[in-house]
Order: structure tokens, then sequence, then C-alpha cells
């Protein structure tokens, strides 16, 4: 049997309009012919959810109504679809990730050594604002991993874990971290390209403080922005010619990370370019996200406000030291073998 005919795919969605209603439901009907079940998790109003709800059913797609209440949305529509899971299989996606058969396939064959696999996302189409932001993409990838809007999931693990919190901003984070606190394993298949439609460059915007806001869950991260935005003013008022220097080696970094598990198939050349932009615009935005999480009034997010954009590893083990740690997947004999998992799934 297919692996991917193993799989549940869990759409966390809550939308205010119908904008690419057609677009969506052609690829969920496609999605259903390709694993065991799609699951829909609509927060949107009610009137969205009636017209959702006729549209998708009759496509074989299962459409539920959130069952928890969170600050954040996507984590209730994600907890709610992963209890309704037929299969221990899992992949949880946002409603703009587009996958196809070949990164389903290799999903589920990683999910049978991992409790959690962390693909890469990558802008298509990519106008100039994706461009912009695939800078941060490359960095992150040149410094460590990136953060998708999609992972997979044993379904069996996040439940033995009581789920992951859902008042968090950076829920992603979030995941793994709950995840690797309860002793699982996480695969980060930097290699496993799968693709993301860009937002409007409205929401491109909107997305700004809220992304800046996510560095308060990252310490060492958070100092490092804090510290450039005064660098930057000196060097432009007492060493102007340090700032090509520096850009440049930005964008080198940036292109390193292009170049990392054939990278450069997906991602342009010129968003190592935008590297130095993107640097800019976080080192100036963190700043009033910071005095936000200092004062605890946290950001904005679909109609709340958020204060803890992650916990840190150490509260969160302490928070399921009660709980039995998580046996590594497949009966594998020591989470080494995770390293050979991930380099496959990177060629």
């Amino acid at each position: 049997m297919s692996g991917m005919a193993e799989l549940s795919v869990v759409v966390p969605l809550k939308w205010r309009d119908d904008r690419g209603l057609g677009e969506l439901t052609g690829y969920l009907e496609t999605l259903t012919r390709l694993v065991h079940e799609v699951i829909v998790v609509d927060g949107s109003a009610e009137d969205l959810f009636r017209t959702h709800a006729r549209l998708w059913t009759k496509s074989g797609i299962r459409h539920l109504a959130p069952e928890d209440s969170c600050a954040n949305g996507k984590v209730a529509g994600v907890r709610t679809g992963v209890r309704a899971a037929v299969g221990n299989k899992v992949v949880i996606a946002d409603d703009d990730v587009r996958y196809e058969a070949e990164t389903l396939e290799a999903m589920s064959r990683l999910l049978e050594r991992a409790h959690l696999v962390r693909p890469q996302n990558h802008f298509d189409p990519l106008p100039w604002h994706a461009v912009w932001d695939t800078g941060r993409t490359l960095l992150n990838r040149s410094l460590g991993q990136d953060h998708p809007g999609t992972f997979g999931v044993r379904r069996d693990a996040l439940l033995h874990l009581g789920g992951y919190d859902g008042n968090t901003l950076f829920e992603n984070l979030e995941l793994s971290r709950t995840i690797r606190a309860g002793g699982g394993v996480e695969a980060c298949a930097s290699g496993l390209y799968v693709r993301r439609i860009p937002p409007s460059a409205a929401r491109f915007w909107s997305q700004r403080p809220r992304q800046a806001y996510d560095d308060t869950a990252q310490p060492a991260r958070l100092m490092l922005f804090l510290g450039l935005a005064p660098l930057i003013c000196v060097a432009v008022a007492r060493a102007p010619a340090l700032l090509p220097a520096s850009a440049g080696a930005v964008v080198l970094l940036a292109e390193a990370g292009r170049r990392r598990a054939g990278g450069t198939r997906v991602f342009p050349a010129r968003a190592s370019f935008t590297a130095p932009l993107w640097v800019l615009e976080r080192a100036l935005l963190v700043w009033p996200a910071f005095a936000a999480w200092l004062s605890g009034v946290g950001v904005a997010y679909s109609g709340s406000r958020i204060a803890v954009a992650a916990h840190s590893p150490r509260l969160l083990r302490r928070r399921l030291r009660s709980r039995p740690v998580l046996g590594v997947p497949g009966g594998a004999e020591s989470d080494a073998l995770m390293g050979s998992v991930a380099e496959r799934a990177d060629r």
C-alpha cells in the first residue's frame, strides 16, 4: 500500500471571505484522491461555514467545526483535526500550503521514524514581497532550520502529550518544542520542499509586527536583533563604509542557506540579496515587539491579544515530567537514526 494512503491531512481554516475558494476546493479534492482522508476544521463565520459544508462534504472532505477554545484559532483547529483523524500519520497544513504526491509520499516515509517531521516551505509564485520574505527563510536555513506552515506528526504522540498550548503566538515552535520536551524525535527535512502560496502584499505588511514578536520566544535571536539597530546607527554615523561590507556578509550567509540541501531548485538567487533588507526590518520592529512583551500586553492576533510567543523548552519539560517519555517510533534503537533519515530527505 502506498504510504500516502495512510495519511490524514488536517487543514485548519478561518476565513473572512471566500476569495480563493475555487482554487482551494480543487486542491482539497485532489488530496482526497491521494490520501486516506482530508479534514478541514473550519472556524470561519457561520455563513461561510455553511457554504464550505455544502461544497466540501459532497466531495468526500470531512468538514468540522473546532471543538477547542483558545487564543490561537489555528491550534484549536489542529487539535480538533488530530483527535478526529483515523490514521496515525497526520499532515498538518495551513490553507495556503500545496502538497503533491511526491512530497506526501516522502512525509509518510519520514513519519515511520519520527514523531514530528518539519519540511521546508517555498513560495510559488514569487511577487516582490515573497522574495523579501524568502530572504528570512534563507538566513534561517543557513543558521539552523526554518519554521514552515506545515508539519507531519504522529497522532498517538501528540495525544499522549496532551496536545500543545493554544494560547501561544508562535504555534509551530510550540508544537516542535512540545514534541521534543516529551522525548519525541523530530526530523528536520530541509530538502523536502512543499509549495506555499504567498499572501497578499497587504497581509504581508500586517504580519511584520507579529512575526517580530515571535523572537521573544528565542532569547539569543532576540538579543541579536535588539543589538543590531544601535550598531547600525553607530555605523551610519561613524563608519559608513562598514555597511556595504556587512550587507555583503548577510547576502553570503543567505546564499549558503539557498544552496543547502538543493535549495537552488526552488529559491531564486535574487532572494539572497533581499536578506539585508529583512535584517533591517527585523532590527527595527523587534524593539516595539520587545516593549509589548515586557509590558505584558502582547500582540494583536485574529481579534485577540496573545502575550506568549512560545514556552521555553525547560518549562515544557517540567510540565510533561509526569508523562512517560515517548519511545522512538518504528522500533529504532537510538535517536542517531534520525540523522540518516533527515539526510535522505535532504537529497
